[in-house]
Order: structure tokens, then C-alpha cells, then sequence
């Protein structure tokens, strides 16, 4: 993975209608090692880990690389975005000689419903238009995760494909760059 590019690391904090998106401080480490060790988290991303494990293994400050960024609400960490910049992969055709950001997000069962990962995905997405306004977007997801699929619809990505991995069904879905007006 390169890195996302400038202005996305260390991330200038960015403040939404409710969330704080910002680097990771070891005052998280707690909140990692709960959605990484939730089964309603896991239940799409390869099931939860061992909390055991993952209290031994989970760095101080957890998340302190490019691209990942804290949901922050009231002072308490709520979930994550991560935006990867990596060389495209046979999966997707939209744009096969180009790097491509994929987006990925993980929040706390308690903050689902609230709209908050198309918040705080949507702060991510216009950052990064900023920086990359011809580069396109993906979202992987299961398509039994609903939620997921809806969130990947309001943040306008088109279906791709559909394919079969990790004995599941998932979709692959692209945000096209904003074109310039003129």
C-alpha cells in the first residue's frame, strides 16, 4: 500500500455535523480491541478475533498509519475509516493501469443506524477528492450486508461486479472522480 497522498497523513483533524475524524491516540486502544473482538462486526470481515489475542498483539497506539482515520463522537471513538491507495487488482476494470483508493469503515455496534458511517465515509471521500480529483473510489462489501450496501449507495458507488470469495457473495463498487466543470 502507498501512501494516500498529501494532506490525508498525519490527517488534519476534520470536523462533520457530529463526528471528529483524526489520527489515532492511544486513548483508543481500548475502543480497537472492542470492534475488532465484536461478532456483529465480524460478522462480515472474517468473524471476530480473540480479545486475548488482540490484547497482546494491538500496538499502543493502534491505527497510526496513512489512510485510517478515528470516528471520534463526544470524545469516544466510535469506529474507523481507512482510504488505501494500492495498485488495481484484477477485480476491477473500470480503470486497470491506474493506483485506485479503496475505502473501508468499521464502527461499534452502538453506533449503527445513526447515519454516522456515511458521515464520516463522506468527510474521507471529499478529502480525498481534493487531493485526487481524477482518481476513482472502490467499496467492497458482502451483499448480505445490508447496511453496508445501503451506506455504499448513498455515497453514490456503482456495482462493478458481484463475485463469490470467503464463501460469500460480495460486491465490488466504484465512485466514479468528479469531473470538472467547464
Amino acid at each position: 500500500m502507498s501512501e494516500p497522498g498529501p494532506g490525508l497523513w498525519p490527517p488534519a483533524p476534520m470536523r462533520t455535523e457530529r463526528l471528529l475524524l483524526r489520527g489515532s491516540e492511544a486513548r483508543d486502544r481500548a475502543a480497537f480491541v472492542e470492534l475488532f473482538a465484536s461478532p456483529e462486526v465480524g460478522a462480515y470481515t472474517g468473524g471476530p478475533r480473540p480479545r486475548e489475542e488482540l490484547e497482546r498483539v494491538v500496538p499502543e497506539v493502534p491505527g497510526r498509519r496513512p489512510g485510517c482515520f478515528v470516528v471520534d463522537l463526544d470524545g469516544a471513538m466510535i469506529g474507523m475509516v481507512t482510504l488505501d491507495r494500492r495498485d488495481t487488482d484484477t477485480r476491477l476494470h473500470a480503470r486497470p493501469d491506474a493506483v485506485v483508493a479503496e475505502l473501508g469503515y468499521l464502527f461499534l455496534p452502538e453506533a449503527w443506524g445513526r447515519g454516522y458511517a456515511a458521515e464520516a465515509c463522506a468527510a474521507v471521500l471529499d478529502r480525498f477528492a481534493g487531493a485526487f480529483p481524477r482518481e476513482p473510489v472502490v467499496l467492497r462489501t458482502q451483499t448480505a450486508n445490508t447496511r453496508a450496501m445501503r451506506v455504499a449507495a448513498k455515497l453514490g458507488f456503482s456495482e462493478v461486479e458481484r463475485y463469490e470469495e470467503y464463501g460469500a457473495e460480495q460486491w465490488l463498487g466504484v465512485r466514479a472522480p468528479a469531473v470538472p466543470s467547464g
